[in-house]
């Protein structure tokens, strides 16, 4: 009996002291995009970057950083003002074809995070105000790699403030907007 311990101590500390081979699928996506959605953003231009990983199943995270200059309208009416959001999401995305070549990622997600809006002033509203909100965003697009290294990824991300109009006690948020975005992703 002492002996059959003995060898699952050995054979549990082998096992757990053996390299596993490393299977995440790690990435860093610089993109562009548009808005749309709420009348004060429609067609303002956005940028960012995006990094995150797939793990070696289908979920994984990722941590998404836009910028949106003169997101509620011109300089001359809303003076400088902009738009940041900052959120943490979670994905699922099913591989078709390989995760180390050639293939596409298909891929929702969905999260939480900042959503910071400042407006220094202009000649229609000549108040200046910054907030930061919290907000969520939900999302899907696809990933399409042309070889182990580089590829393409296009998405559509709904985004809301969780603070704003109250409905039957529910806070529903007043901000909310599209994004369209594609870019460059590198694993």
């Amino acid at each position: 009996m002492r002996r059959m311990v003995k060898i699952l101590i050995v054979s549990a500390v082998v096992l757990a002291a053996a390299p596993l081979q490393a299977r995440a699928d790690d990435f860093v996506n610089l993109w562009v995009g548009r808005q749309a959605g709420s009348t004060n953003s429609d067609g303002r231009a956005a940028f960012g970057l995006t990094a995150g990983g797939m793990g070696a199943g289908m979920v994984g995270g990722e941590l998404d950083f836009g910028y949106s200059p003169s997101f509620f309208g011109t300089e001359n009416e809303f003076g400088h003002n902009t738009l940041l959001d900052l959120t943490a999401n979670v994905m699922i995305g099913v591989p078709v074809g390989s995760t180390r070549g050639a293939g596409i990622r298909p891929f929702v997600r969905l999260g939480a995070g900042l959503i910071r809006t400042q407006i220094d002033g202009g000649t229609v509203f000549n108040v200046s105000s910054s907030q930061n909100h919290i907000g969520w965003d939900a999302g899907a697009g696809v990933m399409g790699f042309m070889n182990e290294h580089v590829g393409l990824r296009g998405d559509l991300t709904y985004f809301r403030n969780m603070n704003g109009d109250i409905v039957n006690g529910l806070d529903l948020g007043s901000l909310h907007f599209w994004r369209l975005s594609a870019g460059l992703v590198i694993r």
